[in-house]
């Protein structure tokens, strides 16, 4: 690495890559301003170090900033040396990794450093869908940083010390409580950051998620070899009916969950499994959540949120440009009702809806307990384009709670004759054998069956092949 080999930016890759096997590009590359005294400065590698290297034997992209060479500022060529990072692994279809640790735009060459800027923005926004874009925030991200930010696939964000904003919380009017540039209002409030720990765990789970994706969206997510039993039985998996994350753990091969955006929206699961060595995406609705104690933690209506709508469609469009298969476990009763909700919840929804409709991987939903409504219709149902519909057998799956459908329909009756129309609309319209009968249900199965139906069901979809109209993208 040359005349960084000592740096921290340096020692970070060493540490996120494979045992020797980074090739520095770029190292003689300098600033070309002499404005305000630049070339008085010393700049090695004009703050940046790039290059390529592996991880687990896979080739991968990588760029680490120095905060010790003119606090890691973006200048012309330190922006000129990422962008060329991104031609290489484009052509050769391979992730891009970012290790930013910076002080923002070097102001001293103000608009050569825009423009060069402005053209990594373009390559970023063109390699998206085509290549993992993966970003980890380990120092100061701030201005027009945590837009390049935002453009990535997956955000890391180190949770003591790391900065991530656009405005500086200091300068948000009325701004008196939240540092807005933390870790915890990136990952909760904001949702950009999708995975907080510290700076050791950080690159250890960038290594993970890199070896569960595909390199590029013409290639496969790589294959694991795996011990785990296909046909195995999960006893005692309606207890986890409620924390799918729990659930979601207890189906994939040898309990590998990879939870994305854990901290956002909890009451919408995202995230990769793996079922018989293959990475499939998962989506669930959670009521629930438990600690590693096995305590009780939160609570959750089984409603849509908009923000949870937000956090799935956008996973599922990740997936559906990687080419990964879907998985849904549904148990939505309706649409969370508030005033803050309802400003976004149909624009939310709406994206949803779009983003199952328009995914053309396999699709299979499991419902796992009430499916009522549009909510039911919005989580892949098979209306919406689910290639296969199991339901649980103690699932329930109409129009509404059938109290209240009976409430509705029978206004005005007594006690006595609206527990009995209740009682015959949850046979006749809520059951889920009501729901088969009419072939929304492909399958009604035991709880315990769970993994190896779905299982099962991704193989005979491995060859599905489905054309979307001739267009260039939706506008939803």
């Amino acid at each position: 690495m040359g005349n960084t080999a000592q740096s921290k930016a340096a020692d970070r890759i060493a540490a996120l890559l494979d045992d020797n096997s980074f090739v520095e590009i770029g190292s003689l590359v300098t600033a070309r301003s002499t404005d305000f005294n630049l070339s008085d400065e010393k700049a090695p590698s004009d703050g940046v170090i790039t290059g390529y290297g592996l991880i687990d034997d896979s080739l991968v992209y990588v760029y680490s900033q120095d905060s010790s060479v003119l606090g890691g500022s973006i200048g012309e060529m330190h922006a000129r040396k990422i962008a060329r990072l991104y031609d290489l692994a484009m052509k050769m279809g391979a992730p891009v990794i970012g290790l930013l640790d910076s002080a923002g735009m070097r102001l001293q060459e103000s608009t050569d450093a825009l423009n060069a800027f402005g053209d990594l923005y373009r390559k970023m926004a063109l390699a998206s869908g085509v290549i993992p874009q993966v970003t980890a925030v380990l120092g100061s991200c701030g201005g027009g940083l945590a837009v390049a930010a935002g453009l990535s696939d997956f955000v890391f964000m180190e949770g003591e010390k790391a900065k991530l904003f656009v405005n500086s919380p200091n300068a948000l009017a009325g701004n008196k409580e939240d540092d807005t540039a933390s870790a915890k209002f990136q990952s909760e409030k904001s949702g950009l950051v999708d995975f907080v720990g510290s700076e050791q765990d950080i690159l250890a789970q960038i290594r993970t998620l890199i070896s569960i994706l595909p390199a590029n969206n013409a290639d496969e997510a790589p294959l694991s070899e795996s011990g785990d039993d296909l046909n195995r039985v999960c006893e005692g998996l309606a207890g986890a009916a409620g924390d799918t994350s729990i659930l979601l753990s207890q189906i994939s091969d040898d309990a590998l969950f990879c939870e994305v955006n854990a901290a956002s929206a909890r009451e919408m699961v995202t995230g990769f499994i793996k079922l018989n060595g293959a990475t499939v995406g998962a989506v669930a609705n959670r009521t629930e959540i438990y600690n590693e104690k096995g305590e009780k933690e939160v609570d959750f209506k089984p409603q849509l949120t908009a923000k949870g709508c937000d956090k799935a469609a956008r996973f599922i469009g990740f997936c559906d440009a990687f080419d990964i298969p879907v998985l849904t476990l549904t148990n939505a009763t309706g649409f969370y009702a508030d005033k803050h909700n309802e400003f976004r919840i149909a624009r939310s929804a709406a994206r949803l809806t779009a983003a199952l409709a328009q995914a053309t991987v396999p699709k299979v939903n499991v419902i796992t307990g009430k499916a009522f409504g549009s909510a039911y219709a919005i989580m892949n149902s098979q209306a919406l384009g689910a290639d296969l519909t199991f339901a649980w057998e103690s699932a329930q799956v109409g129009m509404m709670d059938p109290k209240l459908a009976a409430g509705i329909m029978y206004d005005g009756k007594d006690a006595d004759t609206l527990a009995a129309k209740g009682a015959e609309y949850a046979q006749l319209q809520d059951s889920v054998s009501a729901a088969a009968a009419r072939g929304y249900v492909d399958t009604v199965i035991a709880p315990e069956d769970t993994r190896k139906m779905v299982i099962g069901a991704f193989e005979m979809l491995y060859t599905k092949s489905e054309e979307s109209p001739d267009k260039k993208h939706g506008t939803v």
